[in-house]
């Protein structure tokens, strides 16, 4: 069988592949892409991009409900979830076929099918024609993540769902039980607690959002609880009762079980890496976990295989692994890339209100030793925020008292998920409080936060 040869080959064209294989074309590599379902990968099929669009739909559904405060009249307010739902897969559907254009008009061979690894250097692809054989001094694993099962706890697509049941749900869930608070149970409680489910959310460690800084998660649960959200913190899921209208979760927390009905839980437990059938293990690769193991350069230990993305390591975010993709394309092209600086990388999360951070927060720079300044600036008390109707949230900075150098930042509110690039840029250039201080920000606008914020710090905030 003839064998096609190419520079790269990248398998799995989600956002950290497509923009690898990019990339690479762009320095002018031959390279293949293997995909085995959808252009543009779960990111843009069935995670961010999709349940962004649903939450912009609650989101201005929210605000239907507030039109009164604005002077704004608004009667007869209602939703069509399965009009959302269309709005949100067209959504999808325009990105992902955005994708295909931009991998074509880069000269980027695609073939389309499920890749194994038989050899160094050598990828095998079963199609719907049969199979196919190419070959290329470098390969890219980009295969992405799914969700993670419990034993019990499986999504069956009719009363328990996984993440892709709930962005085209059967039905709208009366009374909604969300396993699991970091970023895509939140998400999705909020989304349906909005529409008006009545919404209980289980988390096993002490806190939700637990990846977030104490205070900034702690903020906000009371606004979710203020929204009629049950926060069940400390707690885990032991069994699920399943009926064919409803399901009876058993719930632990501090020794003593409790029995909620509802007629719909989502599971969203975290992930698992697509690393099976690949044939990794004959090829020598450490898998830990479910994932691959790397170094800073995303290289797996075997010549020529690299790892980037939810199939690596953390942080599991779509624009880590499109970043991780460059780097590996202008290696694999000779050039001599920065490595991944992960506590310089952003998290995002859609709820309302929006969290994001960036590097340590106040309790881990303590742990690793740190004497820490650290400012706070409230909502309240910017004039932007106050306009927009949107007084609750909270701007967190941690300095090291020692080199004023900002360690990480930390925000919950309206709108903080397009702010946080900000300190992003603050930690990349490593400003210190000197540079962030002498910076202008523009007026009136709730970016003014995060320069108050880095005043407080020193006792210097104006506005509050």
């Amino acid at each position: 069988m003839t064998v096609r040869n190419f520079d790269m080959i990248v398998i799995g064209a989600g956002p950290g592949g497509y923009v690898a294989a990019i990339r690479g074309a762009q320095l002018g590599l031959s390279v293949c892409v293997v995909e085995r379902e959808h252009l543009g990968g779960i990111c843009l099929n069935w995670g961010c991009i999709p349940t962004k669009a649903m939450l912009r739909s609650a989101e201005v559904f929210h605000l239907m409900h507030r039109a009164k405060e604005f002077g704004l009249t608004a009667d007869g307010i209602g939703y069509d979830l399965d009009a959302v739902v269309k709005r949100s897969r067209g959504v999808a559907r325009q990105l992902a076929s955005g994708v295909g254009h931009l991998l074509k008009k880069n000269r980027v061979t695609v073939v389309m099918g499920e890749a194994t690894l038989p050899g160094p250097g050598l990828v095998s692809v079963r199609t719907d024609k049969g199979s196919e054989d190419l070959a290329a001094p470098a390969i890219v694993l980009a295969t992405g993540a799914r969700a993670r099962e419990l034993p019990g706890l499986e999504p069956d697509g009719k009363r328990v769902w996984s993440y892709r049941h709930a962005l085209v749900p059967p039905h709208m869930p009366k009374k909604l039980l969300v396993i699991g608070s970091g970023a895509i149970g939140i998400e999705f409680a909020s989304f349906f607690n909005t529409l008006g489910a009545e919404t209980t959310v289980v988390e096993v460690l002490d806190r939700i959002l637990p990846v977030e800084d104490a205070e900034i998660s702690g903020f906000a649960k009371k606004q979710f609880q203020k929204q009629g959200m049950t926060i069940l913190e400390g707690a885990s899921v032991r069994q699920l009762d399943r009926e064919a209208d409803s399901v009876t979760a058993h719930v632990e927390q501090g020794g003593k079980t409790e029995k909620i009905e509802v007629d719909t839980v989502i599971s969203a437990v975290g992930i698992v890496g697509n690393v099976e059938g690949l044939g990794l293990e004959e090829l020598g690769v450490t898998v830990d976990r479910t994932h691959v193991v790397t170094d800073e350069f995303c290289r797996t230990g075997v010549e020529g295989l690299y790892a980037i993305g939810d199939v690596a390591g953390p942080p599991w975010l779509a624009h880590k692994a499109s970043h991780e993709g460059v780097m590996v394309a202008e290696l694999v092209a000779g050039g001599h890339p920065h490595p991944i600086r992960p506590g310089s990388i952003a998290g995002c999360t859609y709820c309302h209100p929006q969290v994001a951070s960036v590097g340590l927060t106040e309790a881990r720079a303590k742990e690793k030793g740190y004497e820490v300044r650290v400012g706070r600036f409230p909502f309240i008390g910017n004039g932007k925020a106050i306009a927009l109707g949107e007084p609750e949230g909270m701007v967190k900075t941690v300095f090291d008292a020692k080199t004023s150098e900002l360690l990480g930042a930390h925000m919950v509110g309206a709108e903080v998920t397009e702010l946080i690039q900000g300190y992003v840029v603050a930690r990349g250039l490593e400003s210190t409080e000197a540079e962030l201080m002498q910076t202008v920000f523009p007026h009136p606008t709730l970016s003014e936060m995060m320069h108050e914020s880095v005043l407080d710090a020193w006792g210097r905030a104006i506005h509050f």
